[in-house]
């Protein structure tokens, strides 16, 4: 299973060259924090419009959270089985399906049934951009388009809270719902349009001795499970702050909607200029050294919010600098830690970018259940992102002892484009 992976260009058939994959990808990718960015804004006048409270609104996002983490166990393996292209359509079906669920909410309790089947559809969007990367290239090739993906993706969580704001503001929340059915719509036409099968589709890896034994496999591979947990603390952190903002800069500092959304743009800022930094240094320097630039900056990040949130009352710049830093790391640490942890299983590609995703999103899921108990969002800013910069900073310490030293991601040099 760990045998050195060749250096490839891409998949024999060469079906789709690295820009389309990176914009496919990042499309894909891009489902499941747009739904996410798009709703936060319209949390507070959900809350008044149900006549219910703060934490039953939230259930809405834990729900999220849940059906998108564990419906990532299913749809990779599945995709595996059956072809990354018809399991996308599928999933993208419960998706769209979901968003007019919601968009008809009459009570919350439906609302919450809708945001949960919502985050079991849009799961298969990171999982399949992942898995299509691993189909196709290895390597700095594939570290170069999952950089590729992370421009593009930036684009969602931009353009979500601004769009969700406005949105809000000149037409309500349930016009909000009304964007992510249009969404689901034109994630199902690309795929029917745009998308060529990349897997080798093989049943025998969907049946449940398999499956289990993929899981098993990746679970006692320190290499893999390390680098997965640097991204569960990077982008749990990125997650549960989705479902804090809201109401520090809402509710606390006193943004409308509009503005909110508007404001959500300097952290998207912050995410393209270290992608954009993040390819004009990955010629010159090693995997090692853009990783560590990236748990300085999250590392840093994490200090100043334990420190300044815990002195001073909570403002604009004082929310969104350290996230705009902490968000810089994550864009040099996703295309390294994610192409160094897939490389060793092209077999199970699906099972394993599947896996890598619950990592993920379950530190979201952690994240936002605990912030929603703790009452005080400012509190729970302080205290949870700093803890998730922490684990990211242990397991990668862990990963290094660890990780296999025979794939060229690990220790290649200079990447030439």
């Amino acid at each position: 299973m760990h045998d050195k992976i060749p250096h490839s260009t891409s998949s024999p058939l060469t079906i789709m060259s690295e820009r389309r994959v990176g914009f496919v990808g990042g499309f894909l990718a891009a489902i499941g924090p747009l739904a996410l960015s798009l709703y936060t804004p319209a949390m507070p006048d959900i809350v008044t419009d149900f006549h219910t409270t703060e934490s039953a609104v939230k259930l809405t996002l834990t729900a999220y959270f849940g059906g998108f983490c564990f419906a990532q166990l299913i749809c990779g393996p599945l995709s595996d089985g059956y072809g990354r292209k018809p399991i996308t359509i599928l999933f993208m079906a419960i998706y769209l399906a979901a968003s007019i669920l919601a968009l008809l909410a009459p009570t919350i309790e439906i609302m919450i049934l809708a945001r949960l089947l919502q985050g079991v559809g849009a799961a298969v969007g990171v999982t399949m951009s992942r898995a299509i990367v691993r189909d196709l290239f290895t390597s700095e090739r594939s570290a170069r388009v999952m950089n590729l993906i992370g421009i593009v993706l930036s684009i969602g969580p931009a353009i979500g809270p601004t769009l969700g704001g406005l949105t809000l503001e000149f037409f309500g929340w349930h016009a909000i719902f009304l964007v992510m059915v249009l969404q689901g719509a034109a994630v199902i036409a690309m795929m029917l349009l745009f998308v060529q099968e990349t897997g080798t589709p093989d049943r025998s890896r969907v049946a449940p001795h398999a499956l289990l034994k993929s899981y098993f496999s990746l679970l006692k591979t320190p290499h893999f499970l390390f680098a997965s947990l640097v991204l569960t603390g990077a982008t749990g952190a990125l997650y549960t702050s989705a479902t804090i903002m809201p109401f520090i800069l809402m509710t606390r500092v006193g943004l409308s909607p509009s503005q909110f959304g508007i404001g959500m743009l300097l952290q998207t800022a912050f995410y393209i200029s270290g992608g954009i930094l993040y390819r004009l240094l990955m010629q010159r320097l090693s995997i090692l050294q853009m990783s560590c630039i990236g748990l300085l900056c999250t590392c840093s990040a994490s200090l100043l919010l334990a420190v300044l949130l815990r002195i001073y009352e909570p403002g604009y710049l004082l929310v969104m600098l350290p996230m705009g830093l902490f968000v810089m790391g994550i864009a040099f640490l996703t295309p390294q830690m994610t192409t160094a942890a897939l490389a060793p299983f092209p077999q199970i590609a699906g099972s394993a970018s599947a896996l890598m995703g619950f990592f993920q999103m379950g530190g979201g899921l952690v994240g936002g259940f605990i912030s929603a108990s703790m009452g005080d969002p400012v509190l729970a800013m302080a205290t949870l992102l700093p803890l998730m910069g922490l684990l990211a900073l242990i397991s990668y310490w862990l990963w290094q002892r660890f990780k296999l030293p025979d794939h060229p991601i690990i220790h290649k040099i200079s990447v030439k484009q």
